[in-house]
C-alpha cells in the first residue's frame, strides 16, 4: 500500500519528495480552495499516493480526506471547515494548507485554531508541505472521562 507517511517525508510508491500527510492509495480526497497558486507538485503527488484525482467541492459522495487550501481573505474558514466535515467518513482527516509565513495570503495559526474550535475540531500539528505552503492538521476532539 502506497501511503505519505510523516516518518520519511516521502512517497513510498515512488521514492519521491511527498508530503506528511497520513494519505493512502484508494482514498477518496476534497480539495478545496483551488485555485491558480496551489502547490502542483504536491496535488501530483497525492493523487500519485492515493491513485486517483482529487474530488472537487462538488463531490456529493463519502470522502476520506480533505484538502483546506487557505489564503488571507479567502472568506469564513470556520464555514469551509464545516462544510468539509460534511461528507467526511468519522475519523478522516482534515489538511488547512496555508501560504508559510512571508508569502502572500498567509494566514496566523491563531485564525486556524480559532476557526478549528468553532467547528468543533481541534489543530493537532503543523507541517511543510511544500516550498511555500504549510499544512495543519484538524482532528475531533477527544473525550474526557469522568473522575
Amino acid at each position: 500500500m502506497s501511503t505519505l507517511t510523516p516518518r520519511d517525508g516521502t512517497s513510498s510508491a515512488s521514492g519521491s519528495p511527498g508530503p506528511p500527510l497520513g494519505l493512502t492509495a484508494g482514498q477518496v480526497v476534497q480539495e478545496i480552495g483551488y485555485d491558480e497558486d496551489v502547490d502542483f507538485d504536491l496535488r501530483d503527488a497525492i493523487e500519485d499516493v492515493i491513485g486517483d484525482d482529487l474530488v472537487d467541492e462538488g463531490w456529493d459522495d463519502v470522502t476520506d480526506a480533505a484538502l483546506i487550501w487557505w489564503r488571507e481573505g479567502d472568506g469564513d474558514l470556520t464555514d469551509t471547515i464545516v462544510d468539509a466535515l460534511s461528507p467526511l467518513e468519522d475519523g478522516g482527516l482534515v489538511w488547512v494548507l496555508t501560504p508559510k509565513p512571508g508569502r502572500p495570503g498567509y494566514v496566523e495559526a491563531s485564525e486556524i485554531h480559532e476557526a478549528a474550535g468553532i467547528a468543533g475540531l481541534h489543530t493537532a500539528g503543523s507541517v511543510s508541505v511544500g516550498q511555500d505552503w504549510a499544512g495543519t492538521r484538524l482532528t475531533a476532539r477527544g473525550r474526557t472521562r469522568k473522575q
